[in-house]
C-alpha cells in the first residue's frame, strides 16, 4: 500500500530544523501529514517513490539548488505528479540577478544603476575605461549573478578595476553585476532598509539592517507613518515577474523617497527564528509563512 504525505520539506541545512519542526507541529492542526527529507534519506525515498510505496502531494524544495543530489528526487516527484515549491526551472531563472535586473527595469521597477559583465572565463580582459567612466560614485558593489546566497562572493566596497577583476575570478563562470551603492534614508538611527517576504499570496515586511543583518518587526503604524505601502506593491510586481510562490526581496527607501529594489530575489529564504538567533527572522513572520503554506496545501487538496 502506498503511503501518501500531503507535504514534504527537502532540506540540507541544519539550521532548517526549527522550520521543519514548526511545519510538522502545525501540519497536525491543519489535518495534514508532513515529513522532512534530509540528505541521508534520499536513496531510500527515491526507491520508495519508484516502487510506488511512497508519494507526496507537495514538496517544499529548500535543498536542490545548494545540493544537486536532491535534483533527481525533485524531478522524479514532479514526473509522478507532485507539485514542487518552486519548480527548479523557475527558481534557476529567478535566481539569476542579471536576468532579474533586466526584467525589473523593463517593468518599471527602480533598481541600482548597474553594469553587467560577462563571465571571466568568456571575457577575461576588462577595459579600465569602463570603470573610470562609471556613472556612479565609489565605492560600488560587485556581486555574482547567481552565487550570492548569504552574501557569497559579494564585495560591498569596490573602488577599482583591480577589485572587479579579483572578485570576478572567484566564480569565473558567472556573470557579475557592478552596482551603484544605495544609501538608505536614516531617521533616529533607523535605516530604511527592508526585507519583504512573499509566501503564497501573503506579503510581510520587516526592518532589516544591512550592516548588522538584524531584523526588527515593522508595525502597521510605521507603514502608515512612513508611507511604506509601496513595499507591498513592489513585492506583488516581483512575484508576477518571477512567478515564484515563496521568496524574499530587499527594498530600500532612500533620502529622495525612492523605493529601490536592491537584492532582487532570495529564492531560499533563511528561516532561522529570531527567538533562537540574534539575526533570525521575527518568529511571527515565520509562523505566518508556515500557516499560509499549510493552508494552501489543505485548500489545494480539497479542490482536487
Amino acid at each position: 500500500m502506498i503511503e501518501i504525505y500531503d507535504l514534504a520539506v527537502a532540506v540540507d541545512w541544519e539550521y532548517d530544523d526549527d522550520l521543519v519542526q514548526l511545519i510538522a507541529a502545525k501540519a497536525k492542526d491543519y489535518g495534514l501529514k508532513a515529513r522532512a527529507i534530509w540528505p541521508p534519506d534520499l536513496e531510500a525515498i527515491e526507491h520508495q517513490l519508484r516502487a510506488q510505496e511512497l508519494g507526496f502531494r507537495f514538496i517544499l524544495d529548500r535543498a536542490s539548488l545548494s545540493s544537486p543530489e536532491f535534483t533527481s528526487l525533485i524531478i522524479l516527484a514532479q514526473e509522478l505528479g507532485t507539485t514542487v515549491f518552486d519548480p527548479p526551472e523557475k527558481v534557476l531563472w529567478a535566481a539569476d540577478k542579471a536576468t532579474m535586473h533586466l526584467e525589473f527595469i523593463s517593468r518599471g521597477l527602480t533598481t541600482p544603476y548597474t553594469i553587467i559583465l560577462p563571465p571571466y572565463n568568456e571575457v577575461a580582459h576588462l577595459e579600465v575605461s569602463q570603470i573610470d567612466s562609471l556613472p556612479f560614485r565609489r565605492p560600488f558593489v560587485i556581486k555574482p549573478a547567481t552565487m550570492t546566497g548569504g552574501g557569497l562572493g559579494v564585495m560591498k566596497d569596490g573602488w577599482t578595476a583591480e577589485d572587479i577583476q579579483r572578485v570576478r575570478k572567484e566564480f569565473p563562470e558567472d556573470k557579475y553585476l557592478v552596482q551603484e551603492k544605495v544609501r538608505p534614508k536614516i531617521i533616529d538611527g533607523q535605516r530604511f532598509w527592508f526585507r519583504v517576504f512573499y509566501s503564497w499570496g501573503l506579503i510581510q515586511a520587516a526592518w532589516w539592517n544591512d550592516e548588522t543583518h538584524v531584523y526588527t518587526e515593522l508595525s502597521a503604524e510605521e507603514i502608515t507613518r512612513y508611507s511604506l505601502e509601496p513595499l507591498f506593491e513592489l513585492s506583488t510586481k516581483i512575484q508576477s515577474i518571477s512567478e515564484l510562490s515563496f521568496f524574499s526581496t530587499e527594498i530600500v527607501k532612500d533620502s529622495q523617497e525612492r523605493f529601490i529594489v536592491v537584492d532582487y530575489i532570495n529564492e531560499t529564504c533563511d528561516m532561522r527564528l529570531k527567538s533562537r538567533h540574534y539575526d533570525g527572522v521575527p518568529d511571527k513572520i515565520v509562523e505566518n509563512i508556515v500557516s499560509t503554506l499549510l493552508r494552501h496545501v489543505r485548500e489545494s487538496n480539497s479542490s482536487s
